[in-house]
């Protein structure tokens, strides 16, 4: 098949996406594991609701490899995956979103509680400020054939027959200069842990561990062994959607020892599900003793924002008042909107009523 041009001005598109939406460069990781989330979800939804895929069987995974020699990346899904049409559809139509016409084929209920976040159609184009090509493995589930999408970001991409074992997609990354540092084993675990760790899924990270045998060969010389390894690196669980009859007071405490470097139990702790109109957790913690920067002009927020448990920032001081910055811990929305980008929040109703639900909860508490 030949090369096949985008349908839309991506060159202008593409510029935008990597040098004004995304001020971060490793922000692309978050992008591409959500992505995969996404994909699993819809497997699972599907599996239960489509007649064609009823009790479709499959053990959901996130695999992660990388090959510093050659400078690749690869993310891999056993999600729902993609058919040649989905692919040209949704990768070769820049902010077309396969996950918003999802949602809008499901109905009130289902959409609700779907646990969709990619909505936007450009988080997947955010590889391409770290690769200097992206190829794309996908097979549909139900389906048997496989395609490759392969691009170099500019004005073409090209759409060819593949071969995949299973359903879902493989991303691999083709990393240019500035992204060869992600073909690195403690920098992808950093990143896993600090955006995606509560992602539903696992997420396995492989690599290769060099070591010495306990042996030596003819020379004299101790002999080398590589050993392949394949760990899950994010927790895949986040405590405060828990209900909290099923946390331990214990838990509570280790929770907030573990992630806000304290060594003391925090003073108390308030652990919140709001629905209705607009559906969040909380969960915030008061330390014992003030923190050290409690007065300075440029005091570091303690207050994580997660939507849909995939982490978003913890530097916005807008989450709480300023004279509540001692207080620690998450909010995580099940509705938040975001803008193209995810990592700045619009100015609406929906984060204004979760302050202020939360500023509400906060004094009563105090009182």
């Amino acid at each position: 098949m030949g090369r096949k041009q985008f349908k839309t001005e991506v060159n202008d598109l593409l510029n935008l996406i990597i040098h004004s939406l995304y001020s971060n460069r490793e922000i692309f990781l978050r992008e591409l594991i959500s992505n995969a989330s996404d994909a699993i979800d819809k497997l699972k939804y599907l599996s239960l609701s489509d007649e064609k895929l009823k009790g479709f069987a499959f053990d959901p995974c996130i695999n992660i490899s990388f090959d510093s020699a050659a400078r690749t990346l690869t993310i891999s899904d056993n999600g729902i995956g993609m058919d040649e049409e989905e692919l040209n559809n949704n990768l070769g139509t820049i902010a077309s979103s396969g996950t918003k016409k999802f949602l809008e084929n499901l109905g009130d209920d289902a959409r609700k509680n779907s646990n969709l976040i990619g909505q936007f159609g450009v988080g997947f184009y955010s590889a391409f400020m770290v690769a200097d090509k992206v190829t794309v493995i996908s097979r549909k589930a139900g389906g048997e054939d496989a395609f490759q999408w392969e691009s170099e970001g500019k004005s073409t991409y090209t759409v060819t027959p593949a071969t995949r074992a299973e359903q879902g997609s493989t991303i691999i990354l083709h990393l240019n200069k500035d992204g060869e540092d992600y073909a690195n084993r403690w920098q992808l675990e950093t990143l896993i842990k600090k955006y995606s760790d509560h992602i539903a899924y696992p997420i396995y990270l492989e690599y290769d561990q060099e070591h010495y045998k306990d042996e030596k060969d003819s020379e004299g010389n101790p002999v080398k062994e590589v050993e392949h390894k394949r760990e899950q690196i994010n927790s895949a669980s986040a405590l405060w959607t828990r209900s909290k009859s099923s946390i331990k007071d214990e838990e509570y405490k280790e929770f907030y020892k573990n992630n806000y470097s304290d060594s003391e139990d925090p003073l108390f702790y308030i652990h919140t599900h709001a629905e209705g109109a607009t559906e969040y957790t909380t969960l915030f913690y008061i330390p014992a003793k003030a923190p050290f920067d409690m007065y300075y002009a440029d005091y570091r927020p303690g207050v994580k924002l997660y939507v849909k448990r995939v982490y978003i920032t913890d530097d916005d001081k807008d989450l709480l008042p300023t004279y509540l910055r001692f207080v620690r811990g998450v909010i995580d929305s099940e509705d938040l909107p975001l803008n193209v980008s995810r990592e700045i929040l619009q100015e609406n109703r929906i984060m204004s009523a979760i302050r202020t639900g939360s500023v509400k909860k906060l004094l009563g508490e105090f009182k």
